[in-house]
């Protein structure tokens, strides 16, 4: 199994973040790497929805774990490449705010999971950079 773990802070409350990452029809307002997002349902555990990427590409996926206020977990099974991507969205509290994890797990071939981490993870601080400053606009 391939993994990494990415992680960032900021000082908006878990609960302000977790607000943000509860509207995924709305991540493409500060992941570049999100054209759009169709959700099958409510943001919820069990919920299939569909990324869409900027080029077009569509990754279809589910949300396996939802907790208010904690994050979320979402996978996304890669048939063509024999791999199944986990990548779990952690908040945590801090004295000033927020961590914000982000830790993608690959199953599949070793060399097929370590090309799509490198692609999927290349972004993570970023976009976690990206969340945090989102979220602290809230606390404004």
């Amino acid at each position: 199994m391939w993994s990494i773990e990415v992680a960032g802070e900021c000082a908006a409350t878990p609960a302000q973040v977790y607000s943000i990452l509860a509207e995924p029809q709305r991540w493409s307002e500060w992941n570049p790497g999100v054209l759009r997002i169709e959700m099958h349902g409510p943001f919820q555990s069990g919920t299939t929805a569909v990324m869409v990427l900027p080029d077009s590409t569509t990754l279809p996926f589910r949300f396996e774990w939802v907790e208010a206020d904690r994050g979320f977990e979402d996978v996304t099974e890669v048939p063509d490449a024999g791999a199944v991507v986990r990548v779990r969205h952690e908040l945590s509290p801090i004295e000033l705010g927020t961590r914000i994890t982000y830790r993608c797990e690959i199953d599949g071939p070793e060399q097929i999971a370590g090309e799509l981490g490198a692609a999927i993870t290349s972004d993570f601080a970023d976009v976690i950079a990206a969340l945090g400053a989102r979220a602290e606009l809230l606390g404004e």
